[in-house]
């Protein structure tokens, strides 16, 4: 089990080496849900997310002989980079494991902290796998990304700043991966202030922790891609799960449109970028997962490291998710001036057309027609039902497209 003593050394050890991160009253989405919620902006970190309170914690409470022959560790892109920082700050070879499918912001950012970076495997746990088989051969110091206590410890510092800055702390909804974070907060909080609630969030794609503790123990479940790639592991620490068990109170689940909308939402009214693993606490709450939730709240937005080609998948579902999009397929006679109608019936509609697509070469239109592809800017799900019973009236035969 993890010591809460472990917490208190690791809050002394990476003090001045690890920024405080910012604690922001969120105002539109505490009016929205009704209760006072503050974001904890580990998004904001030195290298973009928690994870380097944990490795940092673990290098830097090990020997010169123990890191004499490097370090070694697996991760989907933000642990990298906090092994890859501590490392150069003590000096370190670093070696880092990572799964093929990492996007390329994450994998650049790693190398451009020193480490090499291997690319191995469909997913964590076989980047993991590898990694450890290499640490076998050359005796370098593996790094957990969460299955350690000194790593917990870690990020269990991020509890101990919030019960400094919220004293009256009623709830905490923090991202579950493999437990690593969860359970450090959760320790940290609960030896003090064992009323506070903590809420652990996983992608519905990847629910390993919930399983296991469903299971009564840790098991390998099978997991979907997901925009939430920080926290998509199938299998849950055999060191974090106890605690978790123990100290958290609930795991909540979110699906893909609920994370990117989340991601868009915070975009756009906090002007905080965060990755899919980031934001699924706030995808929890907008999307009434946690019951019976009152009183002082904090979303941990664990990491903002997301990639660019991702964003722009994410903005676009995350508009579909909001109501604010709308893919329509329409089928115009093949006359001049139909394609300018269309377009006019749509400004009629006051939406904004942001693509359009002419084609009348397709083998399964009948002849003397042609089909429109349009994409259109609207003003949420009952605009979006304004244009569709408009267009109707007008005559037009369309079908949605998802």
């Amino acid at each position: 089990m993890l010591d809460y003593n472990l917490i208190l050394d690791a809050a002394q050890r990476l003090k001045k080496r690890v920024r405080r991160t910012e604690l922001i009253q969120a105002h539109h989405f505490s009016e929205r849900l009704g209760l006072p919620l503050y974001f904890k902006c580990e998004n904001l970190q030195r290298t973009g997310a928690f994870k380097i309170r944990g490795a940092l914690n673990f290098m830097t409470a090990q020997s010169r002989d123990a890191l004499a022959g490097g370090v070694i560790t697996a991760s989907a892109g933000n642990h990298a980079q906090g092994v890859a920082f501590s490392a150069d700050l003590l000096g370190v070879k670093a070696v880092v494991y990572m799964p093929e499918s990492t996007p390329p912001q994450k994998v650049f950012a790693t190398r451009d902290l020193g480490a090499e970076v291997v690319l191995e495997g469909k997913n964590f746990d076989e980047a993991c796998a590898a990694a450890l088989r290499q640490a076998e051969r050359t005796g370098a110091l593996f790094v957990h990304p969460f299955n350690d206590p000194l790593v917990m410890a870690g990020q269990g510092t991020i509890g101990l700043e919030l019960l400094e800055d919220i004293p009256d702390l009623a709830n905490v909804l923090v991202p579950i991966g493999g437990g690593g974070l969860i359970a450090g907060i959760a320790r940290a909080i609960k030896e003090t202030h064992p009323h506070v609630r903590i809420i652990g969030v996983e992608s519905a794609a990847a629910p390993s922790m919930r399983q296991a503790l469903k299971a009564g123990e840790v098991i390998t479940v099978p997991i979907r891609a997901s925009l939430a790639d920080g926290i998509a592991v199938k299998t849950a620490g055999s060191n974090t799960f106890p605690v978790v068990r123990d100290y958290v109170d609930e795991i909540v689940l979110v699906d893909e449109e609920e994370i990117a909308l989340a991601i868009v939402s915070l975009m756009e009214r906090n002007k905080l970028m965060v990755e899919g693993a980031g934001a699924v606490g706030l995808a929890a709450l907008l999307n009434g997962r946690v019951k019976k939730i009152t009183g002082k709240t904090v979303a941990v937005l664990s990491g903002g490291n997301i990639d660019v080609k991702t964003i722009a998948v994410v903005v676009e579902r995350g508009l579909l998710a909001a109501g604010r999009y709308l893919k329509l397929k329409v089928e115009l006679d093949d006359v001049p001036g139909a394609l300018a109608r269309l377009a006019a019936e749509i400004a009629e509609a006051r939406a904004n057309i942001s693509i359009i697509t002419h084609d009348r070469r397709s083998e399964s239109l009948p002849i003397g027609k042609t089909e429109v592809l349009v994409e259109l800017e609207t003003r949420g799900a009952e605009h979006i039902q304004e244009v569709i019973r408009h267009l109707g009236k007008c005559g037009y035969q369309i079908e949605v497209i998802k």
